[in-house]
């Protein structure tokens, strides 16, 4: 039987190489043995390879455009940003290192459903990014939204931590002024809304001002982890996603699966069980299996030894098949492990 397409809806890639020097086109096994077993940035081991992506039947990536703002801890992560202008240039520069990797006739830049298809229809396995804006600091000014998104951006999350525009996670509070301003460009230019990291207040007052197609690119249910609440999502957040129709993303850091996990504790007190609970609950909200897929997070920030034990490298995402099969047919298996991001990008994109 063939393996179902995978979609992972949110990865760090050109982050990974501007902040960690990680090329997409390098395997883990090379990434880890360059970087030895205590790699010098602290984020841990490595995950992301195109080599494993291939095994693993991955074959769409939401890849980001993640800048990080100025801070005393970030000393490590290469470039940072102090002003509008900055991100803007950085969140550039990463667009330019995609369409790099486009160059090769193994990835795809997905813009439009005609791209999507190929990808999907290729004889010879590929991997499509769509480009998502992680912290909409880079957009200097909402009318400056069309600019983004003729530059092949097709997703835009206004928040990480507080941005200009909205407020996030470990930052409570609404949409600025110019938060506001921004939702009716986003939805103008045919941008899709990614509402993780987005502050609760935030979350809502977007739904309210944005129309068009709207996602969780990486969130999990705050039922379960309830430390960071404007990071994870309310069963309130989840009824207002689904009845827009929205996709979810699950999230693979240990942390954000199990409450009371940190990276002193054990790789192993996580299980693929566990993102199972956080896919049945989103499932259970809904009603339905259509509203669930992968989101996994992985190099953004923590490595190999912060995922579920089944986590090896990023091909493992194939094998959460199994742990979904005594609770799910075959049929919303391959939408959650990838059919649901499928059918909303056919839907969103131009």
């Amino acid at each position: 039987m063939p393996k179902p397409i995978v979609v992972d809806a949110h990865e760090d890639i050109a982050w990974c190489k501007f902040a960690l020097n990680r090329d997409f086109f390098e395997s883990v096994a090379d990434k880890r043995e360059r970087e030895g077993p205590a790699p010098a940035h602290g984020e841990g081991s490595a995950v992301i390879g195109f080599s494993e992506l291939i095994h693993g039947n991955v074959r769409i990536i939401f890849a980001t455009l993640y800048v990080a703002k100025q801070r005393p801890d970030r000393t490590a992560w290469g470039k940072t940003y102090s002003s509008p202008q900055q991100a803007h240039d950085q969140a550039m520069e990463q667009i330019a290192y995609y369409a790099l990797l486009a160059a090769d006739p193994r990835v795809t830049l997905i813009t439009t459903r005609v791209d999507l298809e190929r990808v999907l229809d290729a004889n010879e396995p590929r991997v499509g990014l769509v480009m998502l804006m992680e912290g909409a600091d880079p957009i200097i000014t909402p009318s400056e939204t069309r600019v983004w998104f003729e530059a092949g951006v097709r997703i835009v999350g206004p928040a990480w931590s507080q941005t200009r525009y909205s407020g996030g996670t470990r930052a409570p509070g609404g949409l600025t002024a110019i938060g506001r301003e921004l939702m009716p460009q986003l939805e103008r230019a045919g941008m899709i809304l990614d509402t993780s990291h987005m502050a609760e207040q935030s979350f809502f007052q977007a739904l309210e001002l944005f129309h068009g197609p709207v996602i969780a690119s990486h969130s999990n249910c705050r039922v379960f982890v309830d430390s960071d609440p404007d990071r994870h999502l309310s069963d309130e957040m989840i009824r207002a996603l689904v009845s827009r129709d929205a996709v979810i993303g699950a999230v693979m850091y240990n942390r954000f699966l199990k409450a009371g996990w940190d990276k002193g504790a054990l790789k192993d007190a996580v299980s693929f069980a566990d993102v199972v609970r956080h896919i049945q609950h989103i499932c259970d909200v809904a009603g339905d299996a259509r509203h669930v897929g992968l989101g996994s997070d992985f190099d953004g920030g923590f490595g190999m030894e912060s995922t579920p034990k089944e986590i090896d490298t990023v091909a493992d995402l194939q094998n959460l098949a199994d742990a979904l099969a005594p609770k799910f047919g075959d049929d919303d298996i391959a939408n959650i492990l990838g059919g649901n991001w499928i059918r909303l990008l056919r839907r969103a994109l131009p």
